[in-house]
């Protein structure tokens, strides 16, 4: 006997104990269920929400082997400065960089998943239903959203607090109003703001007990905050070889990840296309802002409102959090129409965030949980213009 069919067996023979939900998930993780429709209309699909985690997953994954590699390289390259004729698989594809990265990466992300998951568990067990798939991504998104050093406690307590408070307490997955990982990331910030941001925070923090001062480990958005001179170059920026969280500092692979999205009709090409075209929107205007000569260059929001138009897409979260974030189909729009107005709204009021609150430079993940609130509405306001266009066109036609 295969031990699908043994654990299939298992399954049945205990499904009406207390723990079967945790039995049944660890069964369903490792084996499509042995279950078919039996009765009444039904749609064949291909699809299903285990599926549909794991191909965002698999556009995850490069981020996370990325964001491996690169821990390591900015560690060493505060240390022993920027590599002359910087070679790829020399200085940033190597054991040194992987080692240092796996082991501050992974134990990241088996904290967010084991907790995550146990939370859901237990409250699948409390309720008497099956625990659902939908912590397969926010597992995978919590630890490529955070800074390097982020404490595995901390981590933890967040992952609690996001799973309960951003999901469970609305009813679980598909009823959830906010985006969880958005929701760990916002607890993190506010209640611990002196591990998610400031200058330090973007580099394995051991750089400052080997004594070494060659690098802060700030960000682009931290240099330009401060209106300090920029050291990175357009190219550092798109393929990624700069400080910032885990997954979010290759705006290449993820452009790949979100192509693939799309491929796969997962992530919504309105969402994302809307989204950039509301960054390079607000970008513009603060760019003309600074052209006609209204602020003066010593003001603090200077640097961030000089900054070119389309490079804010290049740093910062903004990218991940259009492709991987925004989309998300429970707390997005719904509507064709909405999905337009909420994308837009999302990355213009990131660059707004972003520039007039030089505390918190980044702002696309404000933004996001913002127009989760207000997403409701939006297709309440479209589905609402659409009956009264229908209306009017019956209205002409029996007249």
């Amino acid at each position: 006997m295969s031990l699908k069919n043994k654990l299939h067996e298992l399954k049945l023979k205990y499904k009406d104990k207390k723990m079967a939900p945790a039995f049944n998930a660890i069964h369903t993780f490792l084996y499509l269920p042995n279950e078919v429709t039996h009765s009444g209309a039904h749609v064949r699909g291909a699809d299903d929400l285990k599926r549909t985690m794991n191909t965002v997953i698999m556009a995850l994954v490069p981020c996370l082997i990325f964001g491996i590699f690169n821990a390591g390289y900015q560690y060493y390259t505060a240390i022993n400065g920027v590599p002359e004729n910087f070679s790829l698989f020399e200085h940033f594809v190597n054991w040194e960089n992987f080692a240092l990265g796996a082991s501050k990466v992974l134990p990241l992300v088996v904290v967010s998943y084991v907790v995550g998951l146990a939370v859901e568990i237990l409250f699948a067990v409390k309720k008497k239903h099956e625990v659902e798939e939908g912590y397969l991504v926010t597992g995978m998104l919590v630890p490529l959203i955070v800074p390097i050093d982020t404490p595995l406690w901390m981590l933890a307590i967040a992952v609690i607090f996001g799973v309960v408070i951003g999901k469970e307490v609305f009813g679980g997955t598909g009823m959830n109003i906010l985006n969880p990982a958005l929701t760990i990331r916002a607890f993190l910030f506010f209640s611990y703001p002196g591990w998610m941001s400031g200058d330090k925070v973007w580099v394995h923090s051991a750089i400052e007990k080997s004594g070494v001062d060659a690098l802060s480990g700030e960000t682009v958005l931290g240099y330009l905050a401060n209106s300090k001179p920029m050291s990175y170059s357009v190219s550092d920026m798109f393929f990624g070889f700069i400080p910032g969280s885990i997954g979010e500092t290759s705006t290449l692979l993820i452009l790949l990840g979100g192509l693939f999205l799309i491929f796969s009709k997962i992530g919504s090409w309105r969402i994302m296309l809307s989204a950039t075209l509301g960054v390079l929107v607000m970008g513009l205007i603060f760019n003309g802002v600074v052209d006609a000569g209204w602020i003066k260059e010593s003001s603090k929001f200077y640097a961030l409102m000089n900054f070119e138009f389309w490079q804010h897409l290049l740093v910062g979260g903004i990218a991940f959090g259009i492709v991987f974030m925004a989309t998300d189909p429970v707390t997005a729009s719904q509507t064709n129409k909405g999905k337009w107005i909420y994308g837009f709204l999302i990355g213009f009021i990131s660059i707004l965030i972003r520039v007039f609150n030089p505390a918190y430079p980044e702002g696309v993940f404000l933004a996001i949980l913002l127009m989760n609130v207000f997403a409701p509405t939006i297709d309440h306001y479209v589905v609402q213009g659409n009956i009264k266009k229908r209306l009017k066109r019956l209205k002409v036609k029996t007249a």
